[in-house]
């Protein structure tokens, strides 16, 4: 492995905080003594396929600050893709032009940076580096908004969008609040399958305001009329009732209630949308108030202006650690955080083998949602809250913050 190189891709969706990591890989890269060049594979796995590379150590060494700027910008540096490796035992043609391309850059670790479907590719380009008898290390860097890897505490990229999610409901408690009638606010929050980032609503709560008043995760089955009778029960209280929803939420029987059944993208997900408009019609239906839906879409993932400090700190710490793994010649594993405590807030690095992360999902344990399926319960707060704190301090130019370029 000495005087080899490194090769890193992004994969998946973006975040606020997967640009932390990738600058964690090139500083530790930088002051390496085994690692010499850090090559940036552009589009993900697609990149390798296409031979499309970037030496980003180079442009480093030239922009001293280079570093610093794209630790806190938004989204990926080097571009993502969707794209999902045959069975290797199938066809294994990419994976043999995959390790030429290794061979040819002489890589010595592999670092992909992304969230479950990623964490799929690094465990079959793992498998086959074993097959095949490689030397390559092959890593995993965990990013998503959604928190839903497994073993992980919690994953960079989370801790910022609940930071903008809990940001943006108390806006909308402060918007709503100045009108004397009855009034339904119902916000939709991304998260398939976990509801994360809808518990993370709950931080907007404060000594004046409680919104989001009702809380709706897919960990917990969803009612429409028990949810009507808790509606109808917040108005009796107050005028403005805000709900936060997951776009996952689902009945007993674990259908979605505004699936697609022909939208399924390439890893076999269902397409979801309107969760929060199917909502805001029923209560136009059932109840006569004013509605109205707002869908945090992509705003919530790359809202860098107002990033958790937290979040990006951990995350370039996980990219660096990444590369001290590879050269204490760990391999076929993912970077993990395992929390020692919430006040002190205190985490730990260390690895753990992909085969027991990929293709898995973290829900949130139920004995942390309340018994009625409408709220959450102290210990997620607990959870929640130390993921959000600290403020970036970002750079300016013509008033607008100051990212890295954007490649292509």
């Amino acid at each position: 492995m000495k005087n080899t190189n490194v090769l890193v891709a992004q994969s998946g969706g973006p975040t606020s905080a997967i640009n932390a990591s990738l600058a964690g890989v090139l500083s530790a890269v930088l002051g390496s003594e085994n690692f010499d060049k850090c090559f940036g594979a552009v589009n993900g796995i697609l990149g390798v396929l296409g031979e499309k590379y970037i030496e980003i150590s180079e442009i480093a060494e030239k922009d001293k600050d280079f570093v610093e700027v794209l630790s806190h910008t938004p989204a990926m540096y080097l571009g993502s893709c969707r794209y999902k490796l045959p069975d290797y035992k199938d066809d294994d043609s990419q994976y043999v032009f995959i390790f030429s391309q290794f061979e040819k850059l002489n890589i010595g670790a592999f670092f992909y940076i992304g969230g479950n479907d990623s964490m799929d590719t690094v465990l079959k380009l793992s498998e086959y580096a074993e097959k095949i008898g490689s030397k390559v290390r092959i890593i995993g860097i965990p990013k998503t908004i959604d928190n839903d890897l497994c073993v992980t505490d919690h994953t960079p990229g989370f801790g910022s969008a609940a930071k903008y999610i809990a940001t943006s409901v108390l806006e909308i408690a402060h918007d709503t609040s100045i009108y004397p009638v009855k009034s339904v606010t119902i916000i939709e929050i991304m998260g398939r399958d976990a509801g994360w980032l809808t518990a993370a609503a709950s931080l907007a709560r404060n000594k004046y305001s409680q919104a989001p008043h009702l809380i709706y995760l897919p960990e917990a089955p969803f009612d429409k009329e028990k949810f009507l009778e808790d509606v109808r029960g917040e108005l009796d209280k107050r005028n403005n009732v805000i709900v936060a929803v997951s776009e996952g939420i689902r009945d007993k029987n674990g259908n979605y209630i505004t699936a697609s059944e022909s939208a399924i993208d390439t890893f076999g997900h269902q397409q979801l949308s309107g969760a929060g408009k199917a909502l805001e019609f029923l209560i136009k239906e059932k109840v006569e108030v004013k509605v109205r839906s707002v869908e945090v879409n992509i705003l919530q993932r790359c809202a860098a202006h107002v990033a958790s400090k937290t979040d990006l700190d951990e995350s370039f710490s996980q990219g660096e650690k990444a590369v001290e793994f590879a050269e204490a010649e760990k391999t076929g594993c993912m970077v993990v955080l395992k929390r020692k405590s919430n006040s002190p807030y205190e985490v730990e690095y260390s690895y753990e083998k992909i085969k027991n992360i990929a293709n898995e999902v973290k829900a949130i344990p139920r004995n942390w949602i309340n018994k009625a399926g409408n709220d959450i319960e102290p210990e997620l707060t607990e959870y929640l809250k130390p993921l959000i704190q600290g403020e970036v301090m970002i750079k300016y130019a013509d008033g607008l913050p100051l990212y890295a370029d954007i490649i292509g």
